[in-house]
């Protein structure tokens, strides 16, 4: 019996062994970014902690001397090239370019990245021509960007009747504002503009209905990455003016594409959404406005 115990226990030992060689082999998912390093306020720091700018081997974070300054992006956990790109309104393949990044997927959280082109003597930067009629490229500097993911947009409620444009809205002038805007869509107008139910416009129609650009610009985003959405555009107009157009049932156009105003850029569905229809968004400097401001009367 007591030779019986013995080697009873030398095999659970055994089988102990053989579980942790097991699960120090088991396998792990990549990360999106490589996390050796923190910033003040980062979701993972404490409130008011001290800015970190080393890594864990001690190593100054890249970028950490531009850390706060207007026009760059603390890298966060989770995230990648392509989420900050959204974020900002720049194409991924132009930050990985202005950060001379080798390897776009490895990115460390607290890394400051430049997410607006360097602007310096003799450079300019090419934005979306000032009218469908224009032969010419726009240049001129561009302003650091404001978030560019548009919030939510809350459930439609239907039956609500068209809004016109507000007596109030002032006037576009000149520039940046002078955009001649259009309706991006001909149905019904299901739900309009409220603050902190819905940030734009949810225009009704039928699956395959043309998704209008609601004035010249170029496309910063074309996917269905963004849970919510569906199939999204986002159109990036000039350095004031963004506009989204989600749920569609399919994409006419590529990321980095020059879109003219009225151009066919979708077909409305009913992707992510509970019926077909177009949920369309301006943002001004990255915050929702309300439309009707800018849309003509019907």
């Amino acid at each position: 019996m007591q030779g019986f115990g013995n080697r009873s226990w030398c095999a659970g030992i055994t089988l102990a062994v053989v579980l942790v060689i097991a699960g120090c082999a088991a396998p792990r998912g990549p990360a999106p970014v490589e996390d050796r390093g923190t910033m003040t306020r980062a979701p993972n720091a404490a409130p008011g902690g001290p800015l970190i700018t080393t890594d864990a081997s001690g190593k100054p974070l890249p970028g950490i001397e531009n850390y706060g300054k207007p026009g760059y992006y603390a890298v966060r956990p989770g995230d990648t090239i392509r989420r900050i790109g959204n974020e900002t309104g720049q194409s991924w393949q132009n930050i990985v370019r202005w950060n001379n990044l080798e390897n776009p997927d490895l990115i460390e959280v607290g890394q400051v990245l430049r997410v607006v082109p360097p602007v310096g003597p003799g450079t300019a930067v090419a934005t979306a021509p000032a009218s469908s009629s224009s032969e010419g490229v726009v240049t001129k500097p561009v302003a650091p960007p404001s978030a560019v993911v548009p919030a939510a947009p809350a459930s439609a409620a239907v039956g609500k009747p068209p809004i016109t444009a507000s007596p109030s809205a002032p006037a576009a002038s000149s520039g940046d504002e002078d955009l001649g805007w259009i309706w991006p869509a001909h149905g019904t107008l299901l739900a309009g503009f409220d603050d902190a139910k819905n940030k734009g416009f949810d225009i009704g129609g039928k699956a395959g209905d043309a998704v209008l650009a609601a004035a010249d610009g170029r496309v910063v985003y074309a996917g269905a990455g963004l849970r919510g959405y569906g199939n999204l555009i986002i159109l990036k107009h000039n350095n004031t003016y963004l506009t989204a157009y989600a749920h569609n049932q399919t994409l006419l156009v590529k990321e980095d594409q020059s879109v003219q105003k009225g151009q066919k850029i979708a077909e409305m569905g009913n992707s992510d959404a509970d019926r077909v229809k177009l949920h369309f968004e301006i943002r001004r400097q990255g915050k929702p406005v309300d439309p009707a401001r800018y849309l003509p009367s019907r």
